[in-house]
């Protein structure tokens, strides 16, 4: 009985070292992945960003609608404070429609807002949260939120959430 009690406590400690391993192996596979570029993914980003808030301001919607996730799970948001107003697009086809509504509702091309340099990025994998403020020229602050995808190599936007403050009114 003691030897028996004895193989099963060998049998055991040793399935527990050979667990052990097994764990160890998996950390070595993992660690020989590529470390991610954190700036150079937070420039491409960028660039994504500012062509296409150039190509909405200038109403070219080809070049606009090519930064965009084509899918109906994305969103588009905006709520304005200073007019009181919100929109909310669901899906690519709504959003792609108000875009193009806005366009020949409003074709003149609107003063591009300074190119984005200051963004906080978070990555994981190949998706990004991004937010940053900018001023619009006609709308005052704006504070952006961007869910980012990265597809065949390129950042694209899946999803927009849009917060507009207006201009602060100083007191004299």
């Amino acid at each position: 009985m003691r030897y028996l009690k004895r193989i099963v406590l060998a049998l055991t400690i040793l399935l527990f070292i050979m667990g052990c391993q097994e764990v160890k192996e998996q950390k070595t596979t993992d660690a020989t992945t590529p470390p991610v570029n954190t700036e150079l993914e937070k420039k491409a980003i960028l660039k994504t960003l500012n062509d296409e808030t150039k190509a909405a301001f200038q109403r070219d919607y080809e070049s606009w609608q090519e930064k965009w996730v084509h899918d109906s799970d994305i969103t588009k948001t905006y709520i304005d404070f200073a007019e009181n107003k919100f929109s909310e697009s669901v899906g690519w086809d709504e959003i792609s429609q108000f875009v193009k509504t806005f366009i020949k509702e409003h074709p003149e091309p609107e003063p591009v807002p300074k190119v984005l340099d200051k963004i906080d990025v978070r990555l994981y994998g190949a998706g990004a949260w991004v937010i940053y403020e900018q001023q619009d020229s006609l709308r005052g602050l704006k504070r952006e939120t961007r869910l980012m995808e990265k597809i065949n190599g390129e950042w694209k936007i899946a999803g927009m959430q849009t917060t507009i403050y207006g201009f602060n009114e100083q007191k004299e």
